[in-house]
């Protein structure tokens, strides 16, 4: 058995405009009342994460950091559970006063949904 590495190396990020437009193509939806991911498959043997936290919604510096923070560790702990897709995520208004329990539990349930989806297309 191997020990499975928890890290967030450049390979598991979305860095290029066209690789955020081809998430923004034809996505699958995953929303609640702090966040909209969107997610489709991609080709490679990980999956990889993409952030899009506007300004309109989050006025605040320290809140979009907090947020990223938050997904970035979320999908850090939970990337071996996730199976090869491509995910954007985007903050809602209601994130900036959510406490980090509940943006992180908002997460998780989006992660497996978007896994039970991704499985069935």
């Amino acid at each position: 058995m191997s020990i499975e590495q928890f890290s967030f190396p450049p390979s598991l990020r979305l860095k290029t405009p066209a690789d955020f437009q081809k998430v923004f193509t034809q996505p699958i939806k995953s929303t609640d009342r702090y966040f909209t991911l969107l997610a489709i498959k991609n080709q490679l043997e990980n999956p990889r994460l993409g952030l899009a936290i506007a300004k309109k919604n989050i006025r605040r510096a320290v809140d979009r950091n907090k947020i990223k923070r938050i997904t970035r560790e979320s999908f850090r702990l939970q990337q071996h559970q996730l199976t090869t897709i491509d995910i954007v995520v985007l903050a809602r208004r209601d994130a900036a006063n959510a406490t980090s329990t509940q943006l992180t539990t908002s997460l998780v349930k989006h992660w497996k949904k978007l896994v039970n989806q991704c499985n069935n297309c």
